[in-house]
């Protein structure tokens, strides 16, 4: 059989293209630029929007020939001709086409210079409103001949960069080319169409969102709206959903961010001369005029891509704030003589990319060493090597004095990981991208609050807590926020807490902390309110037990690091904002300040509320995942307690993290911690079924994974807990025991061992587990001898009666469609109740001496009472009496018995699984 041959690549000298992320300018640019030059090639550069895909590529391909980049042969193209862009970051889809010898680049664009544009021959730029409007200069110029087709498409590109000529960077040029459009046949009621389609549902949601997130904030004299949106899949057109939301309320400037699939659009406008949206996107990676510009961002979050724009927003829309407001300090710095060894050292403790390198006194900065080179230096055997000979020397620094601006420019524009803030000579501290980005902090506390875009979104909630915390809590959060002012802290209640007040959830496990000696203000708490504290110097914490049994934990305003993957974390002091950003999910990451001037005020800094409200879990950081594999375990948790769907990054995150084995890291008692957890909820087989999804049960240990076996197993075990819990008796079973054993169902001796030994089961708990397995096998086993041989109730019962209930409620859910289950439930519902109404102390009146006879007695008596004989206290003492005198019971029984057989109780029914009642074989054995 033989295949066609692949047909040859194309010869093209001159090709014609613009950016990746194409929209109608570009495209009509790169149709435009074809008119200028005959003959060249026109490349589709690709777009993520809906319409250009269905409109320009079924259009235009066939129409104006558009080939793609993998048709021609890249060595062959002497003459690269591009439109709408010049930045050679924008352009992957012909890099190879770079490196041809003697390349000519011709260039028309209307965008502002970058550093990263690439060098032309022929370079056209004009701040007109659109690319096409300039290239329309020469065409109308050389009056060349346009079909109605083709001025149309021309057309469209001038209106929807200059938003049908509203945007204020709409120039008389761009009117004029539209004008001479026209008198050519451009078809407005097909722009018009184009340009006012209806929205799609998903679209509908994204602007629901964005209207709904929007929020006005005073960035140094200037209104800036940001507005955010989230969807797992990409929604297309999100520039024209964003230019309909300007339209509607009347913005001036607006910045919305969209988190769709795996990366971070933002969208920009501007009709303010003020804010400049190309330099600020360019900043991101983007591009695009002062008026109108867009990023596409990888490889960071929402809340990450947010904090990085509050601080561009702060430093290029007059900017005010000076670096001795939010410098780092005392910096972290390394000596000049130290090897690389103990760089990855410092900067693993404090997650650090980078650091200023200093003299041996520790005063002057020589240089910075960055995380990357630092690790390639380690991989190539060079860990002994100082850090001289491979920092960078003479870095940009900066002055206490120096404003937010320059700074953006070392750490975002020259890439520099920090900035040395440098005072007569000597490192006074530093600013990094941390600083910038997430923080915005200064030592001890973070920067003044009229300066931060959080404290737009705060809110007081104290009518919430005085309307969903019992008296006795809202009084404990009162005295403990009034002790932290006397003693000159901040004190906020945090986490699950405030997360459970906000969802409606009962949850009264109060987490205080303080900015401040957590442990100090414990040990005030309780000279002030009694009760006993336990203190944890290492983790800075204190637990607190009042006197009327509850407990308060406190802990230290923190930062955790941690020292490996998997590592339990060590403690740094810190100020709240970092001791929420250690935490491990957005809607954990709140506070709720309890001090009496500002009791209520509800700290939000990485748009918990938000997430509450879409219902939606979301990590605060990529590596949180890698730092604590067990956080894994706890989102499926909360996920499935909370009815809150994983966000799509967090998704990604997780099965990244499973990906590398981070669980196999973490110690078996940790492990089995949180799966008691997950089996304790409500819902364990739901939580199981999403562990198994991300084959994390594999993870554990592959004997664990979830096979169709084990899952119906553990769905009989869901109903027979259910039913159980409906029938309120006690004991109450250890209900992540029976699931457990579940779990474990199928397994021989060995491998639950195996198991055990991966769970770091202590000796008790694994001997206790594997005696109890062994006892339900053994109890099954007897009680199908016992309805095969038709036994008595009371041999049913004794049989029954060692066994725990955690047990026989998993005896009852292994053997779903077998009488055994009913007999189960029988002894569980009404044997098991049955009451003697003599005991010890009536055998002693009997004269019985003390001793092993006594249980013989009672036994026999019980017996005797589940079989339907003697059902009074006088019959139960006389049949004692006999017993305790070596007489025969067998014609007491016979007196005894008034029909006690007749018919079988009937134990309440379980409603899946025990719908019939007992067997009629069982119930004519007992009768006979």
């Amino acid at each position: 059989m033989s295949f066609p041959s692949k047909p040859p690549l194309k010869e093209a000298p001159v090709i014609v293209t613009g950016h990746a992320n194409a929209d109608f300018d570009c495209l009509a640019a790169i149709i435009a630029a074809g008119k200028l030059y005959p003959g060249a090639t026109l490349i589709f550069p690709g777009s993520q929007e809906k319409n250009l895909r269905h409109f320009f590529i079924q259009s235009a391909t066939y129409l104006f020939n558009f080939k793609n980049f993998k048709e021609i042969e890249p060595t062959s193209v002497k003459t690269l001709v591009l439109v709408d862009t010049r930045q050679r970051s924008r352009l992957p889809h012909i890099e190879p086409v770079f490196a041809n010898p003697g390349l000519v680049v011709h260039c028309y664009d209307h965008h502002p210079d970058t550093e990263e544009d690439v060098p032309a021959a022929l370079s056209v730029v004009k701040p007109w409103g659109s690319t096409t409007a300039i290239l329309m200069e020469r065409i109308m110029a050389e009056d060349l001949a346009l079909s109605t087709d083709e001025a149309t498409i021309l057309g469209l590109g001038i209106y929807e960069d200059t938003g049908s000529f509203t945007f204020a960077s709409t120039t008389e040029h761009d009117l004029a080319a539209a004008a001479w459009l026209r008198s050519r046949g451009m078809d407005v009621g097909v722009i018009a169409d184009l340009m006012t389609r209806e929205l799609s549902s998903e679209q509908i949601t994204i602007m629901s969102q964005l209207i709904e997130s929007a929020q006005t904030h005073d960035i140094n004299g200037v209104e800036v709206v940001i507005a955010e949106a989230t969807s797992d899949q990409y929604v297309g057109d999100f520039a024209l959903l964003v230019h309909k939301f300007l339209d509607m309320e009347n913005l001036r400037v607006l910045f919305a961010i969209g988190l769709m699939n795996d990366r971070v659009h933002l969208v920009a406008r501007s009709r303010s001369p003020d804010v400049d949206v190309g330099k600020i996107c360019a900043s991101l990676g983007g591009g695009g005029h002062p008026y109108a510009a867009s990023a596409s961002i990888k490889n960071r979050t929402l809340t990450q891509v947010r904090e990085e724009l509050f601080g561009l927003l702060y430093s290029q829309v007059n900017p005010q704030i000076l670096v001795r407001q939010f410098m780092s300090k005392p910096a972290v710095s390394i000596e000049e003589w130290a090897n690389m060894r103990r760089a990855e050292e410092i900067m693993t403790r404090y997650g650090l990319k980078a650091l200023p390198v200093v003299t041996k006194n520790g005063k002057k900065c020589v240089g910075v060493i960055e995380h990357d080179i630092m690790d390639k230096a380690i991989n190539h055997g060079l860990g002994d090597v100082p850090v001289a000979e491979y920092m960078i020397r003479e870095p940009a620094v900066v002055t206490p004095d120096t404003d937010l601006y320059p700074v953006m420019e070392i750490i975002l524009g020259q890439r520099q990981r920090l900035a040395p803030v440098v005072e007569g000579g000597k490192l006074v501290g530093v600013v990094t991208r941390t600083d910038i980005v997430n923080t915005l902090v200064k030592e001890p506390s973070r920067i003044p609050e009229s300066l931060l875009p959080e404290r737009k979104r705060e809110r007081n909630i104290s009518g919430l807590l005085r309307e969903r915390l019992p008296k006795d809590i809202l009084t404990l959060l009162k005295r403990a926020g009034k002790l932290g002012q006397e003693l000159g802290y901040a004190v906020y209640v945090v986490g699950g807490f405030v997360r459970d007040v906000l969802l409606k959830h009962a949850n009264f496990d109060v987490d205080l902390v303080v900015e401040g000696d957590g442990i100090a203000f414990a040990a005030a708490m309780t000279r002030e309110m009694g009760g006993r504290y336990k203190a944890h110097p290492k983790f800075k914490t204190a637990v607190v037990v009042l006197p009327d049994g509850q407990r308060v934990d406190v802990a230290t305003a923190r930062l955790e690091y941690y020292e490996y993957p998997a590592a339990l974390p060590t403690v740094e002091l810190s100020s709240i904002k970092m001791d929420l950003y250690r935490r491990d999910f957005t809607v954990n990451a709140l506070a709720v300040h309890i001090s009496p001037d500002r009791f209520g005020d509800l700290v939000d800094f990485f748009g918990a509320q938000r997430d509450i409200k879409d219902r939606v879990l979301r990590v605060l950081h990529s590596l949180s995942f890698v730092e604590d594999p067990t956080r894994i375990v706890r989102a499926i948790r909360f996920s499935e307690r909370f009815g809150f769907r994983i966000g799509g990054q967090t998704d990604r995150l997780i099965k990244n993290a499973v990906r590398h084995n981070f669980f196999h890291r973490l110690s078996g008692a940790r492990v089995f911690h949180e799966l008691q957890l997950i089996l304790e909820e409500k819902t364990p087989l739901a939580c199981l079924r999403r562990m198994h999804d991300y084959k994390l049960l594999a993870a554990i240990h592959p004997l664990l994974a979830l096979t169709p076996a084990r899952e119906t197993v553990l769905m009989e075990v869901e109903n027979v807990i259910n039913w159980y819990r409906l029938l309120f008796i006690d004991p109450k079973p250890q209900a992540w025991l029976i699931y457990f054993l579940a779990l474990c169902s199928g397994m021989d001796p060995e491998q639950f061992a195996l198991v055990g030994k991966r769970l770091n089961f202590s000796k008790r708990t694994a001997g206790d587990i594997a005696h109890l397995r062994l006892q339900i096998r053994e109890t099954a086993q007897g009680l199908f001898n016992w309805e095969y041989h038709k036994g008595t109730l009371s041999e049913l019962y004794f049989l029954m009666e060692p066994l725990p209930v955690e047990g026989a409620l998993f005896l009852m859910a292994r053997n779903p469609r077998e009488p055994l289950q009913k007999y189960v439930s029988l002894f569980l519902t009404t044997l098991r109740g049955k009451k003697l109404e003599i005991t010890g102390n009536d055998l002693k009146a009997l004269g019985v001496e003390p001793g092993p006879g006594y249980a013989s007695i009672l036994r026999r008596v019980r017996g005797a009472v589940i079989d339907g004989h003697a059902p009074c206290r006088t019959e139960q003492l006389e049949m004692a009496r006999r017993l305790a005198a070596g007489e025969s019971i067998e014609p007491l029984l016979s007196r005894l018995t008034s029909g006690a057989l007749c018919s079988l109780p009937e134990p309440p029914v379980r409603p899946e699984a025990a719908q019939d009642a007992l067997p009629q074989q069982a119930v004519d054995s007992h009768k006979k």
